[in-house]
């Protein structure tokens, strides 16, 4: 018997077949029609159904290429099951080159929105209703944000179980037990019953490789883990795991000198780099204030008191070696990338 088609929009996406399509957002002052675009790739055999979505934040690009490169090896002859691929749900910001919306808002505190609230809370509502509603894992793709790169990580709750076999099938350098926000799409995706991943990797406007391939590879093997497609090789090295995360903020304002690299293993205390004013004079060093892995850290050569400089996660496995952290980063990001 034959699988039944996918319905979303006014639009049905037989088995075995992909379509794109435009799911109708709004009317510019010029009268042009703002849609959200989906591909929907319908498998000719019955599997689970999963959402991809990026560019929640307009500026944040990683997730649109990692999306394109998934889309590029998926046969929806060979797939068992759904994927809805999202790779721009901020279509406004996206065209702008800016995280927000045109009103300021900020797409991902507005879930799930409402069909007749903000622009934003529509957009969320349209997202929530055509998207999410259908699936049962979803997988949301971001950035850092504010001239900050991330090394390559999943956020999720971790102490769901089928949501942490998930992150561990993904294999990213560090998955963390992250808490949830609301009005973010993760808590109103996982209030609906979804399981999600949220990605974090590289920097806004930006294709940084290292954040992209791992990217890519994780999504394919969450859709491997899940039946969807054939087995992927797994991950060669176990994601370290981390249950809290911190920023290292500047204790004075000043040109900044960043010394701490991605991925890099940190002791209380260590030196990370160091403020200067426009002299070369000294004012601070900046030192680490808890032990564990960097995460994340600014681009921004100027800095005021109380920015945040370095994002450290705490590891569970505390007798962890820096070289250790190294061996699972190697192939995503090598020491001098300029992170």
């Amino acid at each position: 018997m034959a699988r039944e088609s996918f319905a979303i929009g006014s639009w049905r996406v037989r088995a075995g077949q992909a379509r794109e399509l435009e799911l109708p957002i709004t009317r510019l002052v010029t009268g042009a029609d703002v849609s959200l675009p989906v591909r929907i790739v319908h498998g000719r055999e019955e599997g689970p159904a999963v959402w991809l979505a990026a560019a929640i934040h307009g500026d944040e690009v990683v997730g649109v290429e990692v999306i394109r490169r998934v889309l590029e090896g998926l046969s929806p002859r060979q797939l068992r099951g759904t994927v809805i691929a999202v790779p721009v749900v901020n279509v406004l910001g996206f065209m702008n080159g800016t995280r927000y919306l045109p009103d300021r808002r900020d797409l991902n505190r507005s879930f799930p929105g409402s069909a007749r609230g903000s622009l934003a809370a529509r957009i969320a509502h349209l997202f929530m209703t055509e998207v999410v509603a259908k699936c049962e894992v979803g997988i949301d793709l971001h950035t850092g944000s504010d001239a900050r790169s991330n090394l390559p990580q999943v956020r999720a709750d971790l102490d769901d179980p089928q949501t942490r076999a998930l992150a561990q099938a993904f294999g990213a350098p560090v998955m963390l037990h992250a808490r949830i926000r609301d009005g973010s799409l993760r808590h109103a995706a996982r209030e609906r019953g979804t399981k999600v991943l949220l990605y974090e990797a590289g920097e806004p406007l930006r294709f940084d490789d290292f954040a992209i391939e791992p990217g890519v590879v994780g999504v394919r093997r969450v859709l491997a883990a899940l039946g969807m497609v054939d087995p992927v090789e797994p991950p060669e090295q176990q994601s370290l795991v981390s249950r809290s995360s911190s920023w290292v903020r500047a204790k004075s304002t000043g040109i900044l000198h960043l010394e701490a690299h991605l991925g890099q293993v940190v002791e209380t205390g260590q030196r990370l780099g160091g403020l200067s004013d426009t002299f070369g004079r000294r004012l601070r060093l900046v030192h680490a204030h808890r032990p564990g892995i960097v995460i994340g850290r600014t681009q921004a050569p100027l800095v005021n008191s109380g920015d945040a400089l370095v994002h450290i996660a705490g590891l569970e496995d505390v007798a962890l070696t820096e070289q250790a952290a190294e061996d699972v980063v190697h192939d995503e990001l090598s020491d001098d990338h300029p992170a």
